[in-house]
């Protein structure tokens, strides 16, 4: 049912928003003429990799220049790819995972390998489910690059302070996922997006244990 639903909903926004979409590409390539997409080594179900599709929010290159954690200010994000993620509009071509059965519209967000590498046994159910679109850990930190703004050392910031609650908030939702939790999860996604207070469920999330 869960999967049924995914590929409905994903194929209706991929058809209602594709002028958006046309736009958003046209911006991409109008600003630097590289690519209009990224394509990135992610880790999904069964710890088989897989493609994620993003706009291309910076130079192209960009994981050759700096490790995978941004933070904000970071000089390899272009003057559009500020304004994409800032809305996280860079996201949105995801609903062709999405269709394709690589990620799902809740789940854990997926990782790079040498992220998923530094996973416990215990952690490693992360990987039982699809990696999806938003989690409880996605409202969480719902902007990640203003976390990490100003470190000395992003990735040392991103490993000790931020992972760790990641990890714990997506184990939750794996030992509790069910309908509910992932309509409860994308209302709240929405409601922050659209500029609204993080989500209190998350708060009692977090506060469990």
């Amino acid at each position: 049912m869960k999967r049924l639903c995914d590929v409905l909903v994903a194929s209706c926004a991929l058809v209602l928003l594709s002028p958006i979409l046309l736009v958003l590409a046209m911006l991409i390539k109008a600003g630097d003429g590289g690519a209009v997409l990224y394509r990135g080594h992610r880790v999904g179900l069964g710890g088989r990799p897989f493609r994620m599709v993003k706009f291309r929010t910076m130079v192209e290159h960009a994981d050759v220049l700096g490790g995978p954690s941004t933070p904000a200010g970071d000089p390899r994000v272009t003057a559009i790819g500020r304004w994409l993620r800032k809305y996280k509009l860079d996201e949105l071509p995801q609903l062709i995972n999405v269709c394709s059965g690589e990620m799902s519209l809740v789940g854990p967000r997926p990782e790079v390998q040498q992220y998923v590498d530094l996973y416990t046994e215990e952690e490693r159910a992360i990987l039982t489910v699809r990696p999806g679109l938003t989690d409880w850990a996605s409202l969480w930190n719902i902007d990640e690059g203003a976390l990490l703004e100003g470190s000395p050392d992003p990735e040392k910031t991103y490993l000790e302070t931020i992972r760790p609650v990641k990890i714990r908030l997506q184990l939750e939702y794996v030992q509790r996922r069910n309908f509910r939790t992932d309509l409860q999860i994308l209302v709240h996604t929405s409601v922050a997006l659209a500029g609204g207070k993080r989500s209190c469920p998350v708060m009692l999330v977090m506060g469990k244990g």
